[in-house]
């Protein structure tokens, strides 16, 4: 089972995941999918062996458990397969005052999207350093590029994520692996409903990213070793030229518009 080059794909029972799962099948890997919905990766492995002719693995796995990470490099030790792509795309984060989300909530949200990301990458970049090859692709968000209020932990996490990953990035030059941040704004996906985030697709739904789309210019950026990259043109407006001094005003105003959607979830 562990011929073959090998991806490990978190959150992959839906959205962005999935479509790094079928983006690398199809590219010839095979792939280890991940997340808690047994029933949707049980689908979509066989899905992917059949049109692609490529193995696959299952496993169940809550990221916010402690000892997630080991027991996913564990599980693929076992099976013999060496992972030579991982992409940390599984993540959670709510709208709301911080003061009124659940305290186990907020860790979670640490644990998956900080704690988890850092231990899998712990546990599978150190073979491909010494095997002189491989990639590391970590999901951030729009959302890491500056302070969010009423999504203040969520965008904190996502920045972690973007300057971890530039951190390696840097760190990783002339060893044969690639590492990407990559940095959507709002993707169809079901991220909303799986963390209980009401919105109105009539007005919103212009503004929601195409997940395929944004694996295919993903992989594109990986291949050319870019360090990070921002799908989808209308996004680069604000990630590139909106000024990010002074802090406390950009934190101001993208609070205005943000606290209208923290209020339609009490609503």
């Amino acid at each position: 089972m562990g011929e073959g080059t090998w991806a490990l794909v978190t959150g992959a029972s839906g959205g962005i995941g999935e479509a790094f799962a079928r983006q690398l099948a199809a590219r010839g890997h095979g792939v280890v999918l991940v997340a808690r919905s047994e029933r949707k990766l049980t689908a979509l492995a066989a899905e992917l062996h059949e049109r692609h002719g490529v193995d696959t693995m299952v496993l169940t796995q809550d990221l916010a458990k402690p000892g997630a990470a080991e027991q996913i490099a564990d599980a693929v030790s076992v099976a013999g397969i060496r992972i030579e792509t991982l992409v940390n795309n599984a993540g959670i984060g709510t709208f709301g005052r911080d003061a009124e989300i659940p305290a186990d909530y907020n860790r979670d949200v640490a644990m998956v999207n900080v704690v988890a990301v850092a231990d899998l990458v712990q546990r599978f970049l150190p073979g491909m350093v010494e095997r002189g090859r491989g990639a590391v692709v970590n999901v951030a968000s729009m959302a890491g590029f500056q302070a969010q209020p009423y999504m203040a932990l969520y965008a904190a996490t996502k920045a972690f994520v973007v300057n971890y990953s530039l951190g390696l990035w840097v760190e990783t030059k002339d060893t044969g692996v690639k590492v990407l941040a990559v940095c959507p704004g709002p993707v169809d996906t079901d991220f909303p409903i799986a963390n209980g985030i009401k919105y109105d697709e009539r007005r919103l739904g212009w503004l929601l990213a195409d997940p395929e789309k944004v694996v295919r210019q993903a992989l594109r950026a990986l291949d050319r070793d870019r360090g990070y990259v921002v799908p989808d043109w209308r996004n680069w407006p604000e990630a590139h030229l909106l000024p990010r001094r002074p802090r406390r005003l950009v934190a101001r105003l993208i609070g205005l518009v943000l606290r209208r959607f923290a209020d339609y979830q009490r609503g």
